[in-house]
């Protein structure tokens, strides 16, 4: 199974681009903070690369700016190619299924820095009322052309 799901704000402001045949794509770093500190006591953040296509680019494209805090459910993808000087670079991207924005446009943080999301230690008190994958009995169904 190759799945992966982040929560962590955007580094820059994503580009909308096209490929030749006119798909719409756009590439953006997510920062997301680890889960411990580091020796000196300081959180650190890994720079995640993500690329998201078709009408889900055109959005994150529109609605997100720099610190944009983000859910993005994806894939990983490795790939390589040979730079300028004929050495071979290889890659890592998450190809984003879906990229849920977490704030409203007013809540964005913004500054020089990347500000990832300030992680909070889950809660051991499991309940009804804060665990959302509680069984509440009721059946889902989901069409399949949603599926696509």
């Amino acid at each position: 199974m190759n799945r992966v799901m982040l929560i962590g704000r955007l580094t820059t402001k994503p580009e909308l681009r096209y490929t030749n045949s006119n798909l719409p794509f756009a590439r953006f770093t997510v920062a997301v903070n680890r889960t411990f500190n580091n020796a000196q006591g300081q959180r650190e953040a890994d720079f995640l690369n993500v690329i998201v296509w078709r009408k889900q680019a055109e959005n994150v494209c529109n609605f997100l700016n720099k610190g944009s805090l983000v859910s993005v459910e994806g894939r990983l993808q490795t790939g390589s190619y040979d730079d300028k000087d004929g050495n071979k670079r290889y890659t890592t991207d998450v190809v984003a299924y879906s990229v849920q924005f977490l704030e409203s446009k007013g809540q964005t943080k913004s500054s020089q820095e990347p500000t990832p999301y300030d992680y909070q230690e889950p809660s051991n008190d499991v309940s009804v009322e804060n665990d959302p994958f509680a069984d509440f009995g009721d059946s889902v169904s989901i069409d399949e052309n949603f599926l696509d």
